[in-house]
């Protein structure tokens, strides 16, 4: 199976859209633009979602839902959002269909055209904000902390499977706060939220930093966010965190009384990820074999794979095999024993490989009578042969090894990739071989935008960490005053 997978270095887009739809991650669907996600895909987004469920109930956030459907006309009330969104506004018209008067099949009822039409939920600031107008009055109703997990449509023109799709899973929370200092501590924490994430549950560094003007939401005063790095030296966005300021609470008139008697607008925040998450995962870590899977978000961290020539030796070796699963469990292991008796051993190796389990076992009938078990570790693909007798310890260390082995690599790889440059011509040349550049910028949108315009490269953040550079010098670009460096690369 695994040499169905094409190789990073002939085609890197290929592989990826080879890993998604051969590891059973996810396909696409008989809906433009949408996908299905598999069980195997969706496991590892639940995965996902349980840990982060539980980062943001530790941080006082709850768990609420919204309407899919948004008047239209809320999305004019704030003139950034909606310009921000406009063009990928999916809009729903009418309420009804009929049998089609002129032959077969159906069309829309013209009878039913709605009287407001409803936009299909791109993002849910403005539903969220004409709501928070009927749960806050005082300060004592200060602040609310919500988050929700939801789906979202955005009319994407150029769709790839988890990275841009016109219909994605994700979670938003909205925040309201009394001041603005706690609205912009809430900013912060979340972002650190999504990079402690990031760096421990999917072993993937990324770099925290600010959006310049040109890159922020629409409609917020700052965006904070997570960028990685992949492989092919491309940069992806991995999660955001935005400070809203008043915006919100002006626009739908959002006030509460404060201890004084004053009547003030309230602060807000909204911060999100999305199943794009899935993608950073496969990009990050995958080789020519297939998804390497850090063992926090692998479905399976175990498999077991027996070896046998003979019915009784089956036997004896599922036996053997069903009393170590138990012991795995028993240490908060995930384990599956792959008894498929139509596939022979080599089949299922790569199987298992092209699927990103953690570590393999393999059991044969020597195996059995010395006591021992092959373990082979995915993310080396490294063998060795080791005693049964204490191997839920032994696995259980194991994977703390591949957990950390995994990050290592790929923190290796992004911070080998950080590089500075400081004229305009090395910046056009290293662009082209990817990675992030650590520049001077004088600041301006024009500037910005006439390097995008030349280079496809777009400023992907203003470091606050891992790549921090405070210092003067010169605009790459205009040769204008700069103060510090920020990161540019082309991105997903």
């Amino acid at each position: 199976m695994a040499k169905e997978v094409t190789k990073r270095s002939e085609n890197y887009s290929q592989w990826y859209n080879d890993l998604v739809v051969k590891a059973d991650l996810a396909e696409t669907s008989a809906v433009r633009g949408c996908m299905v996600i598999k069980p195997y895909g969706y496991a590892i987004w639940e995965k996902m979602q349980d840990v982060l469920d539980r980062m943001f109930k530790e941080t006082g956030h709850q768990n609420a839902y919204f309407p899919l459907f948004i008047p239209k006309s809320f999305l004019s009330r704030e003139a950034e959002h909606v310009e921000g969104f406009a063009k990928e506004c999916a809009v729903v018209t009418h309420h009804r269909l009929m049998t089609n008067p002129d032959g077969p099949g159906v069309v829309v009822d013209p009878s039913a055209k709605l009287e407001e039409e409803l936009v299909v939920r791109p993002t849910s600031e403005t539903i969220i904000w004409n709501t928070y107008k009927n749960w806050i009055t005082s300060w004592r109703d200060l602040p609310i902390l919500c988050n929700q997990w939801a789906n979202v449509v955005r009319w994407e023109m150029r769709t790839r499977l988890f990275l841009r799709t016109a219909e994605f899973l994700w979670q938003e929370g909205h925040t309201a706060h009394a001041t603005r200092e706690e609205a912009e501590a809430e900013a912060m924490k979340m972002i650190n939220v999504y990079a402690d994430f990031a760096r421990n549950t999917m072993a993937l560094p990324v770099v925290v930093g600010h959006k310049s003007p040109n890159e922020r939401f629409a409609g917020a005063l700052d965006t904070l966010c997570i960028e990685a790095l992949m492989q092919d030296g491309k940069a992806l966005q991995a999660g955001t965190s935005h400070f809203l300021g008043q915006n919100f609470a002006k626009a739908f008139d959002v006030q509460y009384t404060t201890k004084e008697g004053k009547q003030e607008y309230v602060w807000a925040t909204s911060w999100g990820v999305s199943t794009r998450l899935m993608g950073a995962l496969i990009m990050a870590h995958g080789d020519d074999n297939g998804l390497v899977l850090p063992p926090a978000l692998a479905p399976i961290q175990v498999v077991m794979v027996p070896i046998y020539k003979s019915d009784d030796e089956r036997t004896a070796i599922l036996s053997k095999m069903d009393e170590l699963s138990k012991e795995l469990q028993a240490h908060g292991h995930t384990v599956k024993i792959d008894d498929r008796d139509t596939l022979r051993p080599g089949f299922k190796f790569a199987e298992w490989e092209l699927k990103g389990v953690p570590v393999r076992i393999a059991i044969g009938p020597r195996d059995l009578e010395n006591g021992c078990v092959e373990i082979s570790r995915r993310d080396t693909l490294e063998k060795s042969s080791v005693p049964q007798e204490g191997l839920a310890v032994r696995i259980e260390k194991l994977l703390g090894d591949i957990q950390a082995n995994i990050y290592a690599k790929a923190l290796k790889f992004r911070d080998g990739n950080i590089i500075k440059v400081d004229t305009w011509d090395d910046f056009k040349e290293k662009i082209e071989n990817g990675g992030f550049l650590l520049c001077h910028w004088d600041g301006t949108p024009e500037t910005e935008e006439k390097i995008k315009e030349e280079t496809k490269a777009t400023i992907r953040c203003i470091p606050l960490d891992s790549a921090v550079c405070e210092e003067e010098g010169k605009c790459i670009y205009s040769g204008k005053p700069s103060h510090r460096r920020v990161l540019f690369a082309r991105s997903y």
